[in-house]
């Protein structure tokens, strides 16, 4: 899925001549903290929620406010999982799209794109998780894949995460299957060092849990 697809269309940007009080309003309407600034067409960047609260006067424009915004977008042909980067790195509770030609084309909202990935089978469907801690030399997803696959098991998805000083990695598997035992068990006879697995449907209701908490904190 691109960003293009994920563009909301009920949330407007701002205009440099809008004042700080448009902006909280609209910001409270809307339920997020962060608003775009454009100028016919041409992306200035996003205002955030305590930079506006932090304006001398609230009837000031946003365009005496320059210096302040944060530049950072994506094109309407990226990624779901490279907007999700974007989010991520710049805290942002919405994300500018740009078109080919580098203007405005709106915005997608963080609450939006975690809608997307709960729907997806490596969130939605029932299975077990596996987190396996591996040297980054080590790593070879075709040969785990391999043996979760001799045990009747296909993989749903996968992600890494790592500390940037470590040399180590952490591979988190989610699997088609909720009765891993035999899995685990396989990947231990070839010397895997697995930190952690769920191979009850608990873990579903867990993640619904939390992802439903998230929306609620979200006023989704």
């Amino acid at each position: 899925m691109l960003a293009e697809e994920l563009i909301v269309d009920n949330i407007p940007p701002l205009s440099k001549n809008d004042t700080g009080e448009t902006a909280l309003r609209w910001m409270d309407e809307f339920k997020i903290m962060h608003l775009s600034v454009v100028e016919n067409k041409n992306f200035l960047g996003t205002i955030s929620e305590s930079d506006v609260l932090g304006m001398t006067d609230l009837s000031e424009k946003i365009g005496s406010y320059m210096e302040l915004l944060n530049p950072a977008f994506v094109t309407q042909r990226q990624h779901v999982f490279e907007v999700v980067k974007v989010v991520n790195d710049q805290k942002l509770s919405i994300i500018p799209v740009l078109d080919a030609h580098e203007k405005y084309a709106g915005s997608i909202t963080i609450a939006q794109v975690m809608e997307i990935i709960a729907d997806m089978p490596v969130a939605n469907n029932p299975g077990g998780v596996i987190v396996l801690e591996l040297n980054y030399s080590d790593y070879s997803l075709e040969a785990i894949a391999r043996i979760i696959e001799e045990n009747n098991t296909k993989i749903l998805g996968t992600f890494i995460t790592s500390h940037p000083d470590s040399t180590k990695m952490q591979l988190t598997i989610k699997v088609n299957t909720v009765d891993i035992r035999a899995i685990v068990s396989s990947l231990q006879r070839h010397e895997y060092s697995i930190t952690y697995f769920e191979d009850s449907g608990d873990f579903n209701d867990d993640l619904k849990d939390r992802f439903d908490s998230f929306m609620n904190f979200l006023n989704i």
